[in-house]
This record gives C-alpha cells, structure tokens and sequence, in this order.
C-alpha cells in the first residue's frame, strides 16, 4: 500500500473509531486446511459452523467452539461454493457458484444429500438467504442482479449491481444487500426496491463481501480489499474498524476477509486470504 493511501486509512479508522461501547476480543484460528473460505453459518441448533470452502468446492463443518475440523462434503458435485443457508425444514441451500445455481440438500448426520436446485435469471450467485417470508432471495454476482424465488419462481428482480453477494434479512424483514464491485451496501424491500444506501464515500468500503447483524441491528461488513471489518449502527453510525487497512495475518489482522456469522455475542470471521476462520467475542463496556 502506498504511503499516501495508508495514511488516508489511519486517519479514517482513527476518526471512526470512536462510538462503540464494546470491544471485540480474538479468541481462536481454525487449524483445518481451507482454501479461499467465504461465507459461514452456524447450524439452527448451532451444534456447526458451515463454512463455504471455495477453492475446495465443498461444504466443511467446524465445531464452532474450537473450531476443530467435524466433516466435509460436496466436492463431487459442487464448484465454486459461497454462501450457505438453512429454511425451517433445516434443508441447507448452497450458493454453487460456478454451476450458476442454488444446490438444496436434506442432511444426513452431519453430511448433505442434495433434493433440489435453483436456477434461472442468475449467473455466478455468490449470496443466498431464506427469508421469513418463505422465499429465496438469491444474488448473481456474474448477472449483477438479486432475484427472489416462490416455489421455485423467480418473482422479483433487482438489476443494475455489480457482482452482488451477500443478503440478510433485518428485524423488520427488510434486507441489507452488498452490491461489491459497486462499492456499497444497500438496504431493499421485500420485493427488492431500494430503501437505504450505504455508499463508498461515507464507509470506504472497497469490494464489500458478506454480512451479518448483531441483536441490536447493528451491521457487521466484511470489507474485503481493505482487508476490514466494519461496524455500522442501525443509524448510519460507524461504531468500529477492525483491521489495519493492509493485508496481515495475526489477532484483529486480515487479508481479503469475507465471511461473517454471528450468534449472541459472538462472531466468526472467514479470514479468506489467510485461509483460516477465526472466532471472536463482544465485549460490553
């Protein structure tokens, strides 16, 4: 990084760093080989973490306190894996990113035996969330757009983005929305209508990835070529910067981070460019 840019990234973070009333504690770094890991998600009775091992082209299960190695599957069939999400059924949809669809399987054990897919008006779909509202919201980074499916149907449509990725759903029902290569998060609708931007200018963001919430509605976004974390309050509010801004490996350091899953307090990071997942604790002042 030059000199100039490095410090223009000191001086945001410094400037930004100063409304949180938590602090965010390292706790333990995976020690499974991954390669390229993206997005994670806890299992609904949160006995797994699924963490998207891209460059392996499966599905890999950690234990989500020590983050130990319990099992992995989908590389037969799978290439490209991104995004990992469950409906009420507890079936786990998978973003198949290289085979331009959604992968849907009934799992098994700790293993994912495939019932059904997704596919039409996306390619690349890098982003998938069950919605309360029963559909499938998925984002086609290759399409640049966010489709939503009923029974299988696409029935709405946002286009314009730029290699969309990740959706999650708000306490409202609303969607947080990151639009990477736009540089900007977006709040939409239900029926995907924008409501809110969240734009480069205010956030710095560069090639913001995968998202997550707290309780409070507070957005964590995994920042990726900045190689940061970022916490934004319900009301705009930037609360935090974890990350130095370069790409390092260590404690609060990243490279090209991507994925983010949280459950109460706390948070687990796909660290990509290290190659690792990492695990995280909130801590209330």
């Amino acid at each position: 990084m030059k000199l100039k840019t490095l410090l223009a990234a000191l001086l945001f973070i410094s400037s930004h760093v100063l409304a949180a009333d938590f602090t965010v504690v390292y706790q333990s770094t995976s020690n499974t080989p991954l390669s390229n890991p993206h997005d994670l998600k806890l299992s609904p009775d949160g006995k797994y973490l699924f963490v998207s091992d891209v460059g392996n082209n499966r599905v890999v299960l950690l234990d989500p306190e020590t983050l130990a190695f319990v099992d992995a599957w989908g590389d037969d069939h799978q290439s490209g894996t991104h995004d990992v999400d469950f409906d009420k059924q507890g079936r786990v949809y998978v973003a198949d990113t290289h085979n331009n669809r959604v992968t849907i399987y009934r799992m098994e054990g700790t293993k994912g035996v495939l019932v059904g897919e997704l596919e039409g008006r996306i390619r690349g779909p890098e982003g998938v969330l069950i919605h309360s509202n029963g559909r499938v919201y998925v984002a086609g980074a290759w399409s640049g757009n966010a489709v939503a499916y009923k029974g299988g149907r696409v029935v709405s449509e946002l286009g314009g983005l730029s290699a969309p990725h990740d959706l999650e759903e708000t306490a409202d029902g609303s969607i947080w929305l990151s639009d990477s290569n736009n540089h900007r998060v977006l709040l939409v609708s239900p029926d995907l209508k924008i409501l809110r931007v969240l734009d480069r200018k205010t956030y710095d963001f560069n090639g913001v990835r995968y998202l997550d919430l707290l309780e409070d509605g507070t957005l964590v976004a995994a920042d990726k070529n900045n190689h940061q974390i970022k916490f934004i309050a319900p009301d705009g509010k930037l609360l935090l910067v974890m990350g130095s801004g370069r790409r390092e490996e260590g404690p609060d350091r990243f490279a090209t981070p991507e994925g983010v899953e949280i459950r109460g307090n706390t948070i687990w990071f796909s660290d990509s460019g290290n190659n690792r997942v990492v695990k995280y604790v909130i801590r209330r002042q």
